[in-house]
């Protein structure tokens, strides 16, 4: 057999030509490229409660939870533990908004608003609260959908304007934040009237500007504005405050006087009605007159008066 013949072993090295470069001039026809714009709000709003929220509660903070993609939950805080235990839990959760709901006696909700963890924080009493499945409202909005914020002219107020800041950063969804979508299409509406807040969600119809409720709605007493989060020197009290207990108590105490007026009426009442019957008039008893219904012939002719 003849020898296998060995290839050359010549080997060249392989010149590896560079990319080619973009045109140093881009044409007047060709569109600019759109760069995604970068997530440089990172707002992340931590919402949980206490233990002891009513069912009603519950719900609220779920329809919250949904309106707000940039929200985070958290499992419920044990009454015994500091308020200010609530700014390591958000730190954990790497959120800097917290809104926080506790029940208290099963008849009150408040919520805590708070910038963690340097503050400031407000703190606010819940009256008429109405979920989305309470309300059953028309209006509906995409999950994740970014919503405009609208607020009324008396919130330029000193007071009013520190609200107003927080709840711009917790209740804003940051642009292009992964969880929403790019797009509006529904309104949250703060209003200011008889020194509370009167929150509304509306579902924007069209261009001409219609909205449509969507729920939930709910109204804010503020009590307190705190200079840090969860606590600290109170920076504005609200005077017009009126605290629940103090109400329930005064309404108990009109209950109770109402009774006591119930039980003096009955005594005057005893007290003018007669211990025995009228005595009727002797000269009824002198003239005995048949009713018109037994009398004879002659006897009615006193009942028919005659004609002149």
């Amino acid at each position: 057999m003849g020898k296998r013949k060995r290839a050359a072993g010549v080997t060249e090295e392989e010149k590896v030509e560079p990319p080619p470069l973009p045109p140093l001039v881009r044409d007047s026809n060709e569109p600019p490229k759109k760069k995604r714009g970068k997530w440089t709000n990172k707002q992340r709003v931590l919402v949980f409660g206490s233990r002891g929220l009513m069912a009603q509660d519950r719900h609220l903070m779920e329809d919250l939870r949904s309106l707000m993609p940039h929200s985070k939950s958290e499992a419920k805080k044990e009454r015994k533990d500091d308020l200010r235990a609530i700014n390591e839990i958000a730190e954990m959760r790497n959120c800097n908004k917290c809104i926080y709901f506790e029940n208290k006696k099963k008849k009150d909700l408040y919520m805590w608003i708070s910038n963690v963890p340097r503050g400031p924080s407000v703190k606010f009493l819940m009256l008429n609260v109405h979920t989305m499945k309470e309300l059953k409202m028309v209006g509906n909005c995409l999950k994740g959908s970014r919503p405009f914020l609208s607020f009324d002219p008396n919130f330029d107020e000193p007071h009013w304007s520190v609200m107003k800041e927080l709840f711009v950063q917790a209740f804003g969804t940051p642009n292009n934040h992964p969880k929403s979508q790019p797009f509006h299409d529904h309104v949250f509406m703060f209003s200011v009237l008889d020194n509370k807040i009167w929150f509304r969600n509306y579902e924007i119809l069209g261009m001409d500007g219609k909205l449509s409720e969507i729920g939930p709605r709910f109204v804010l007493d503020p009590i307190k504005v705190f200079d840090s989060s969860f606590g600290g020197v109170t920076l504005w009290e609200n005077s017009h405050f009126i605290n629940p207990n103090l109400i329930r108590r005064e309404q108990k105490k009109k209950a109770a006087f109402k009774y006591m007026n119930k039980a003096q009426q009955k005594e005057g009442y005893k007290k003018r009605t007669p211990s025995e019957p009228c005595k009727g008039d002797p000269t009824n008893e002198v003239f005995e007159t048949k009713p018109p219904e037994e009398a004879g012939s002659e006897e009615k002719k006193l009942f028919i008066r005659k004609k002149y």
